[in-house]
């Protein structure tokens, strides 16, 4: 696993790690994706969800308040209750608490069957957890995924993000993304960040949780640091 932050820019913390998946000697995730078949799908989601959380024990999340972002393969959970039973069970094993973890699945996998996948949103916030739609704007879904359940949290996909700050249309349609979600109760984090001006144009639109190479990159199998003074300038925690 490798671990990026999510930074709430109000309070100046890191909010979360996202864990990233990585090959044993930290090959980049599209090697490890390539090999999982629908066979093998399953134990993949499970054994991720057990590396995550032991791994970002040892490296000291508990340490801090930051929470644990995973990602999850909706297709290859049968039974929401049944395949949470081994999260769980590492969840105490490492004195984890559940309300810490983050469930996250992209829109890129295709919905087989958005009723399952609403079953499994609704079981994990029952259960205490955080749930978040990954690269919201892309893959197969969009505003329909939405429409269907809300997450507590919707990740913004990097290409939209992309020259926010040079693009009305873009600062136009991630306003007005914001600005429904604000309605509907459910946080945006915004992918991507690369620049100043990037973060300067979320915060405008009042996106306060951020996750970009402009804080950190992914560290394989450690937590990295952000030097808050000099990633984010006065004025744009000013808002």
């Amino acid at each position: 696993m490798a671990f990026q932050p999510i930074v709430d820019v109000e309070e100046q913390t890191i909010f979360a790690f996202e864990a990233l998946v990585r090959g044993a000697a930290g090959e980049l995730a599209a090697s490890v994706l390539d090999t999982v078949t629908e066979a093998n799908r399953y134990g993949f989601d499970q054994q991720c969800r057990v590396k995550a959380i032991e791994t970002a024990t040892r490296c000291g999340i508990l340490d801090g308040p930051a929470r644990l972002s995973i990602n999850f393969l909706p297709n290859a959970v049968y039974s929401a209750a049944a395949c949470i039973q081994l999260t769980l069970r590492t969840a105490r094993a490492n004195a984890f608490p559940i309300e810490r973890l983050i469930f996250e699945f992209t829109e890129n996998e295709e919905m087989t069957d958005p009723q399952h996948v609403s079953r499994i949103i609704a079981t994990y916030q029952q259960m205490g957890f955080g749930t978040a739609i990954d690269d919201f704007g892309a893959g197969y879904a969009g505003l329909n995924l939405l429409a269907r359940f809300q997450t507590d949290f919707i990740k913004l996909d990097m290409d939209l993000i992309r020259g926010l700050d040079t693009s009305m249309p873009r600062r136009m349609i991630v306003g007005g993304v914001v600005k429904m979600c604000e309605g509907l109760g459910v946080k945006v984090i915004a992918e991507g960040i690369e620049t100043i001006g990037e973060l300067e144009a979320l915060r405008s639109l009042g996106v306060r949780y951020i996750q970009g190479f402009h804080f950190a990159r992914p560290e394989f199998e450690r937590l990295p640091e952000v030097h808050f003074a000099v990633a984010i300038p006065r004025h744009a925690v000013a808002g």
